[in-house]
């Protein structure tokens, strides 16, 4: 079963289809999101307030956060340790 993620204000995403999370912060990936944003592949789930994550996903896509990329990496282990408990 496909686990999800909440990557602030509400918004959820599926691990399963995160391919990395990265911060904002370099000219590479400021373009990466301006051109999605300019092809329609970027989802904004900041509220209005500043993206401190950007998470590429398997189909292209890119979602915007404005949680630090070490809070939504530290969720996603904590989510990956609950099911090596489970097994």
């Amino acid at each position: 079963m496909n686990k999800l993620i909440h990557i602030g204000f509400g918004n959820i995403v599926n691990t399963a289809k995160i391919i990395a999370i990265v911060s904002p912060d370099s000219a590479p990936i400021k373009r990466l999101v301006q051109n999605a944003k300019e092809a329609g592949m970027a989802i904004d789930a900041t509220q209005g307030r500043k993206t401190k994550a950007v998470l590429v996903m398997e189909n292209n896509q890119l979602v915007l956060s404005a949680l630090l990329p070490e809070t939504i990496a530290g969720r996603a282990q904590i989510l990956e340790g609950g099911e090596e408990e489970d097994a």
